[in-house]
C-alpha cells in the first residue's frame, strides 16, 4: 500500500479538533474499534471509556493539537504519528491543566481507510 504520510497527519489533525469540539461522529469514525489509550499517568482507556469520557467531559480537551512537526514511519497498512502536543484540561469548575507531551499515535489502515488503534501520551517535563 502506498499512501502519502499527509493524508494521515491530516486524519490526526482531524481527530484532535473532534476530540476538542466533541464532535463524538468523527472521533468515533476515526478509532478503531480496539483502540487503546495509554495516558501519561501510565493508566489506559479504551475506546468507549475514551470517547464516554470526552463526550460527557469527565476529560474536557480546551485544547489539543501538534507543537512540533508530526514525525512519520509507515509499513504496509500500519502507520506511526510522533509529536510533541500542547494539551490545556478543563479540570474542576474555573481551572485548567495545560503540558506539553510528547505523543504517539499507531494508525492500521482498516475496512478501507485510517482508524488510530494506539494512543500513548508522555509528559515532557517543566
Amino acid at each position: 500500500m502506498n499512501i502519502d504520510p499527509a493524508t494521515v497527519v491530516n486524519i490526526e489533525r482531524e481527530r484532535l479538533r473532534a476530540l476538542v469540539e466533541r464532535d463524538m461522529a468523527v472521533a468515533e469514525r476515526l478509532h478503531a474499534p480496539d483502540y487503546q489509550l495509554v495516558t501519561p499517568n501510565g493508566s489506559t482507556r479504551t475506546k468507549s471509556t475514551y470517547l464516554s469520557d470526552v463526550e460527557s467531559k469527565r476529560l474536557e480537551y480546551l485544547v489539543f493539537e501538534p507543537e512540533s512537526e508530526i514525525s512519520v514511519k509507515s509499513s504496509g497498512n500500519l502507520m506511526i504519528l510522533r509529536y510533541i502536543a500542547r494539551i490545556v484540561l478543563s479540570v474542576g469548575i474555573a481551572d485548567e491543566l495545560e503540558f506539553r507531551a510528547w505523543h504517539t499515535d499507531v494508525y492500521e489502515h482498516q475496512d478501507g481507510h485510517w482508524m488510530v488503534c494506539w494512543s500513548q501520551a508522555t509528559t515532557i517535563a517543566p
